[in-house]
């Protein structure tokens, strides 16, 4: 009698290393990953009532199952999964695991950096390169197959947005603002030069349809305050002028 073969189960990402042990970030790519986020929240929560989605930031997507684990998986800067839970089990993901979620990210971008020209040239390969099983390119194209996938080249200061279609990434042409439309978010995509977290860089950003910056965080609550003390100038104004014509600041008609 022949003994049944046990089928070992996928590991999740609780058993999957969540990192490499290298540190090659430089001091934009945080910031710009913060930005990208935070400027992008309050159009996602109105997307998804029920916050049904998650954004990885430098976080790995597992993508096959290899040995050692980090052969079969890719680390995005910068990441957006629709119609999926925030949580796993009550945990914060370790990592994005395909054959656990089996819902590709909608868009993914990686920012090039180097840091000279061999350097530089070498990451726009990376970014770029089509070999099979090893290419990042190739991987985003026909393993994890994202809708759009951009590079972000820092130093050169521009963008390129592939979007899949028919199984392959085609490249597209900016629109009449240099922007990249992102059809599922309804926004575009693209390069603004200002200050962001004390530093004036090229920052990619996200516009919506109409070509209006969505603000950060720290850019809203900016807002907000500039618009409240606007208000109280424009009251005091209004006060001082009723006391000017002999009235009752505090009793003015109501309309």
């Amino acid at each position: 009698m022949t003994a049944s073969k046990t089928k070992t189960p996928l590991p999740d990402h609780t058993q999957l290393p969540c990192e490499d042990g290298t540190s090659v970030k430089n001091f934009q790519e945080h910031p710009q990953s913060i930005l990208l986020t935070t400027s992008l929240r309050p159009l996602l929560d109105r997307l998804h009532p029920d916050g049904q989605y998650d954004i990885g930031q430098d976080s790995g997507i597992y993508w096959k199952v290899t040995h050692p684990p980090l052969k079969g998986c890719v680390s995005p800067d910068w990441f957006y999964v629709p119609n999926i839970p925030p949580l796993l089990n009550g945990q914060i993901r370790r990592s994005y695991v395909l054959w656990q979620e089996r819902i590709p990210p909608s868009i993914v971008l990686e920012f090039v950096s180097g840091s000279g020209a061999v350097v530089a040239e070498r990451c726009r390969s990376e970014e770029r390169d089509r070999t099979r099983e090893t290419g990042k390119f190739w991987v985003y194209e026909t393993q994890i197959q994202p809708e759009y996938y951009g590079i972000y080249e820092i130093r050169r200061e521009s963008v390129e947005v592939y979007r899949l279609v028919n199984g392959r990434y085609r490249l597209l042409t900016p629109n009449a603002r240099g922007h990249f439309p992102i059809n599922p978010l309804n926004v575009e995509l693209g390069i603004w030069q200002g200050r962001y977290q004390n530093r004036t860089l090229p920052w990619l950003r996200w516009w919506d349809s109409e070509g209006n910056l969505l603000l950060a965080g720290e850019e809203r609550a900016e807002q907000e305050r500039r618009e409240k003390e606007q208000a109280q100038i424009e009251l005091q104004q209004l006060r001082d002028r009723s006391i000017a014509m002999g009235l009752d600041p505090d009793n003015l008609p109501q309309f």
